[in-house]
């Protein structure tokens, strides 16, 4: 584990076994939710019949298919391959800054590696090629990945265990993903809600002209507010004086970021990419799973919600 934080082991715990409960065709359609139809590098056409089941209400009129259904004597729908990638890349800031504090106690890059850990239970349950990319002022690390979830945590938490005095430089991790030649391939970039400004969207923008994209948004701690006792400066490690924390000053900052949150939000959907944010691993892997739910449609959220026990491996599509 990255951290020993209860909420952290929970989320692993229940990672784990999303990896293991969760169908490839429920997988498939969550991921493809975000990649939208484009060229795949796999063998085997966008044909190819993943699930053959009865009409219920909610299901999209398109997907009937209407010589099944006149064979069975009812409406069918059949569910086909998507068109999907078979990359994803996992890029991580690593700066210092990452070390500010969230509501849950968690440091932004435990967050925001919890958050990877789901996107890779489903990627590699897809059989995907991961790579993970991790970067600083100081560099540019990319990490071949090879194995399932379990490798995968132990390599992302090995990684993680240096010494974090390198400040972000969010300009070279876009940089970096504009020059992915796999112009198909998903990218998720994890980062806090102070990275990326007005400036990046520029490059975010010409990324996601040729990229699915992802943007995982940990929302930090508002320093200022009286019951925020345990925050600390993400850079200097410092605590919060407390004649600073008053009502009018803990109100002003979370105003603005919201705004900043709602305008980021905007613009990543505009350009057809997807925002996550959330404030700790606990919420993010609801987030997650409500993208699960939503385009699986039978699949049920409180199989896998925080406040439940994590489920039996093994337990199938919902």
């Amino acid at each position: 584990m990255i951290d020993s934080t209860q909420s952290g082991e929970r989320v692993r715990k229940r990672i784990e076994a999303l990896g293991t409960t969760i169908s490839l065709p429920t997988v498939r359609r969550a991921l493809g939710s975000l990649e939208g139809e484009h060229a795949s590098n796999r063998r085997f056409g966008s044909d190819d019949v993943m699930d053959i089941r009865a009409y219920i209400p909610g299901d999209e009129a398109r997907l009937i298919d209407w010589k099944t259904s006149a064979r069975a004597g009812r409406p069918m729908v059949v569910q086909r391959e998507r068109l999907v990638t078979s990359r994803v890349w996992m890029l991580l800031d690593v700066g210092r800054e990452m070390q500010g504090s969230c509501p849950s106690g968690e440091h932004a890059y435990e967050v925001a590696a919890n958050a990877l850990c789901m996107f890779a239970a489903l990627s590699l349950k897809r059989s995907d090629d991961v790579s993970l990319v991790f970067g600083n002022s100081s560099s540019i690390v990319r990490i071949p990945f090879h194995g399932g979830l379990a490798q995968f945590e132990h390599t992302l938490d090995t990684a993680l265990a240096h010494d974090w005095h390198e400040p972000r430089n969010i300009d070279a991790l876009l940089h970096y993903a504009r020059r992915l030649r796999d112009r198909n391939a998903l990218i998720i970039l994890a980062t806090d809600e102070h990275a990326i400004t007005q400036r990046h969207l520029r490059a975010i923008r010409a990324i996601a002209q040729t990229h699915p994209l992802v943007v995982i948004d940990v929302a930090t701690l508002n320093p200022f507010m009286p019951r925020a006792a345990h925050a600390l400066d993400g850079v200097t490690l410092r605590r919060v004086p407390a004649f600073l924390k008053t009502p009018a000053t803990a109100n002003e900052v979370s105003t603005h970021r919201e705004f900043m949150a709602t305008a980021l939000h905007r613009e990543l959907t505009s350009y057809g990419s997807t925002l996550i944010r959330s404030d700790s691993s606990d919420a993010m892997f609801t987030h997650v799973i409500r993208i699960v739910s939503a385009s699986a449609g039978r699949f049920k959220l409180a199989n896998l919600s925080p406040s439940s026990p994590a489920p039996t491996p093994g337990g199938g599509d919902q």
